[in-house]
């Protein structure tokens, strides 16, 4: 008996960055390709991550920018800030977004199917009662904010709900010590709630450069939020004025609002795996070889869940290899050493390669160039901030092999640092570069003394 032929080549399930990618891709070089979505066009970074969020640190930092004015002659009250009117204009241009990611879908010939997809098995989805078959299924369902087991733990947020509460709290707790809680907690701060961030750790930011983490922990307490660490909420209580929070320490405090933001999980509860041979790994993301092929040869996974770099340009990269290896003539291998990122805290992190205990691991011998001053902009704002900047370089070669900055644009810096360091750049290429005057970036290409070796 003749098998049953293929509806598509590939069937995507989850339209976000890495599924949209690859889909996109796939369809261009000729692939018969359906695309699966029960939420949103474009995922968590263009719905509830990247993109709101940013949209929110530039609302928050006005803030900043209206008392620093003073400093330089301007005079006047500071404009009242109406949640309202970011709320729904950041909506309306999330929906723009949701459409231009329909059109880059469908101009290729990609077919958009709305509902949750479940395998039924290797080589069939069922889309709320539509079956498909196809060749290859990619899954791309990302990842699903966690909530920790505590009594009151349902009245507490996450990200996904936090972008578009009807009312701003005035009074925020935020549960994490990771960029995203760090992340939310200066936007609050900056448009005007009282912000306490608790943290179970001893030092947040965890993964980062020690030296990173604690000066950042140093000026984000200067910006008015309340860092505790060591601690975590053990109740959550509703009360007529607000939600009454106990925490370990038995030390108590009363809020309007609580986001947790303690961790992510793979999104694939109920795509039931377990009518194929997929496994995880031992963290509970899918695993993958190094061609994102699961256990399952007709199943691939790729993006946030299968548990690396958790950023929106990994996931692009990989939704790009995935399809020129599938449908194309391959050669689009992802690189994974010297990714950069930032995080939008306040003030921002900027960072790629190496930390200085990864680097001692791995070379030894190092020498490490740091730097700490006062922004240019405070010499008349008066604001007490500071930045920090550090290089991390292999003493036996010389190479630069970490940049870590604490600081305004760090994000937009480091970029740059990330297209150095790829292409092998030594502390000579940076010494023998001219800065550009005058700018914190040419902090990096001026730094002679060695901190510590």
């Amino acid at each position: 008996m003749a098998s049953q032929p293929f509806d598509f080549d590939l069937f995507v399930i989850g339209a976000g960055s890495g599924g949209v990618r690859a889909a996109r891709v796939a369809a261009s070089l000729g692939a018969r390709v359906a695309i699966a979505e029960d939420r949103y066009m474009g995922g968590t970074c263009v719905n509830v991550g990247c993109v709101p969020k940013k949209l929110y640190v530039y609302a928050s930092e006005f803030s900043k920018g209206f008392t620093d004015s003073a400093g330089f002659g301007w005079q006047g009250d500071a404009p009242a800030f109406d949640w309202p009117t970011l709320r729904d204009r950041k909506k309306a241009e999330i929906s723009r977004l949701n459409a231009i990611y329909e059109r880059l879908l469908e101009a290729p010939g990609a077919t958009i199917i709305s509902g949750r997809a479940r395998l039924l098995d290797p080589q069939t989805v069922d889309v709320e009662g539509q079956v498909f078959r196809a060749e290859k299924i990619l899954i791309a369902t990302g990842t699903w904010p966690y909530l920790p087991d505590l009594p009151g733990k349902e009245h507490m947020l996450t990200s996904n709900e936090i972008f578009d509460l009807e009312h701003f709290p005035k009074r925020l707790l935020i549960v994490g010590g990771g960029y995203i809680a760090t992340e939310f907690a200066g936007i609050f701060n900056g448009l005007g709630a009282e912000v306490v961030q608790a943290y179970r750790g001893e030092l947040f930011m965890r993964g980062f450069d020690d030296d990173v983490r604690q000066f950042l922990a140093q000026e984000v307490r200067k910006t008015g939020v309340d860092l505790r660490f060591n601690t975590n909420p053990k109740s959550i209580e509703p009360g007529p004025s607000g939600y009454k929070v106990v925490f370990e320490d038995d030390t108590e405090t009363e809020v309007d609002a609580i986001l947790c933001a303690t961790g992510r999980r793979p999104n694939i509860a109920d795509l039931n795996l377990e009518s194929t041979s997929v496994t995880l790994n031992e963290s509970g993301f899918i695993a993958v070889n190094d061609e994102f092929q699961t256990t399952e040869a007709s199943v691939y996974a790729l993006g946030d869940l299968i548990g690396g770099e958790q950023l929106t340009p990994v996931a692009l990269a990989e939704g790009m290899a995935f399809a020129h290896r599938e449908f194309g003539a391959g050669g689009h291998v992802v690189d994974y050493d010297f990714i950069p990122t930032a995080v939008f805290s306040q003030p921002n992190v900027g960072t790629v390669g190496y930390t200085e205990i990864e680097a001692r691991e791995a070379f030894g011998k190092l020498d490490i160039y740091r730097s700490e001053y006062r922004p240019m902009k405070h010499t008349l704002s008066g604001r007490d901030e500071r930045s920090m900047m550090k290089l991390i370089v292999n003493q036996a070669s010389q190479r630069v092999i970490g940049v870590h900055m604490v600081g305004p644009d760090a994000g937009e810096i480091l970029q740059g640092m990330a297209i150095a360091l790829r292409m092998g750049a030594t502390k000579m290429d940076f010494d023998r570069t001219i800065g550009i005057h005058p700018t914190a970036a040419e902090e990096l290409v001026t730094l002679r003394e060695v901190d510590s070796d």
